[in-house]
C-alpha cells in the first residue's frame, strides 16, 4: 500500500487545486503530440507533482521546476541538495501545536536559514489544513478537531518521495523567477520544452496564495503565453475574464474536485492549448485512468 501512494502522490507537498489528478491526461497529451523525451517545464511548480510523475515514468526526459514563493523554493532547493538533512528532520520532528507554532515563526521570518525555511514550508504544508500556509493547524490549535495535525504526516512515505526525488536530481533544473520573466528569459534557451501553466486562481487566489494575482497580472502573464512558439498548455478556473484573455485558442471544460479554504467542492475548469497542439479525446481531464495511458504508450 505504501509503494502504492508514494506512485500516486510523487509529491511531498499538498496543494489546493488537486492537479496531481490531470497528470496522466498530460501524459496522452505527450503521446499523441509525439513529445515523449521533451524538456518539460511548469514556471508556477507548486507540488511540481504532475512533473515529477512525468520525470519518473520517463515522458520527459529532464524537468524544470520555477516557483517565485520565497519557502516553496527554498524547499526544493534543500529537496535537490540536502534531501538526507530533510529525511533526518522529518524521522524526529515533533507533530503537537508547540512545534507547529515554532515552523510557523521560522516561515515567517525574512532572514532564515534556507534549509530552516525549506523544512518549515513543508512542515506548515503537511499540518495545516488544505496544505494552505496560512490555513490554521489540522484539528485546531485546541486539538479538538476530527482530524489531528498528524493527519498528513506520514513519516515514512514522505521520507521515502524525498529519497526518489533525490534519485533524479541530476535531472531536475530549479528556478525562482517571476513567471513572465522565465518565459522570457529563461526558456528560449532550452531545447524541446514543453510548456503546463497553472497561474494562480483567478478567484479566490488570494485566500489560496501567498504570491497571488490581480486581474492585470493575469493578462501580463497571457500576453506573454500568446507569444510562445513552443508547445504549451494553460490551465485555469473556469470564469469569463479568463477565457476572454484566452478566447483565440482551443480549449476544454471539466470538472476538478478539490479541497481548500474555499471548501470542499467540485470547481469547474479551462485548459487552452497552443496552436497545433492535439487535445487527446477523453470524457474528463481528471478521470483519465493510468491503464488507459499504458495502452496507449504501447499503441504508440
Amino acid at each position: 500500500m505504501a509503494v502504492a501512494a508514494d506512485q500516486r502522490y510523487p509529491s511531498p507537498l499538498r496543494y489546493p487545486g488537486g492537479k496531481g489528478k490531470i497528470a496522466n491526461y498530460i501524459k496522452l497529451v505527450i503521446l499523441d503530440n509525439d513529445l515523449v523525451g521533451c524538456e518539460y517545464v511548469e514556471p508556477y511548480a507548486g507540488g511540481a507533482s504532475i512533473a515529477l510523475s512525468l520525470l519518473f515514468e520517463e515522458y520527459a526526459d529532464r524537468i524544470h521546476i520555477n516557483d517565485i514563493n520565497r519557502g516553496v523554493f527554498a524547499f526544493w532547493d534543500t529537496a535537490l541538495r540536502n534531501p538526507d538533512e530533510l529525511c533526518r528532520r522529518i524521522q524526529s520532528v515533533p507533530l503537537d501545536v508547540t512545534e507547529w507554532l515554532r515552523q510557523r515563526a521560522i516561515q515567517r521570518d525574512p532572514n532564515a536559514d534556507p534549509v530552516d525555511l525549506g523544512f518549515a514550508t513543508f512542515y506548515l504544508n503537511r499540518t495545516s489544513r488544505s496544505g494552505i500556509i496560512g490555513g490554521g493547524v489540522i484539528g485546531g490549535l485546541d486539538q479538538s478537531g476530527h482530524w489531528k495535525i498528524d493527519a498528513r504526516f506520514n513519516r515514512g512515505q514522505l521520507i521515502r518521495r524525498l529519497q526518489r526525488i533525490g534519485r533524479f536530481a541530476s535531472r531536475i533544473t530549479l528556478t525562482s523567477h517571476d513567471a513572465a520573466q522565465y518565459l522570457t528569459e529563461v526558456l528560449p534557451g532550452l531545447e524541446r520544452p514543453f510548456v503546463y501553466l497553472d497561474p494562480p486562481y483567478y478567484t479566490n487566489g488570494a485566500k489560496l496564495y501567498e504570491n497571488w494575482y490581480a486581474a492585470d497580472d493575469h493578462a501580463a502573464i497571457a500576453a506573454t503565453v500568446r507569444r510562445l512558439g513552443v508547445p504549451w498548455i494553460v490551465s485555469y478556473d473556469a470564469v469569463p475574464e479568463v477565457a476572454e484573455l484566452y478566447t483565440s485558442f482551443a480549449r476544454i471544460g471539466y470538472e476538478l474536485h478539490y479541497s481548500a479554504a474555499i471548501g470542499n467542492l467540485s470547481g469547474s475548469e479551462l485548459m487552452f492549448f497552443s496552436p497545433g497542439l492535439v487535445a487527446p479525446s477523453v470524457a474528463s481531464p481528471a478521470g483519465v485512468r493510468s491503464k488507459v495511458v499504458d495502452q496507449a504508450r504501447l499503441a504508440g
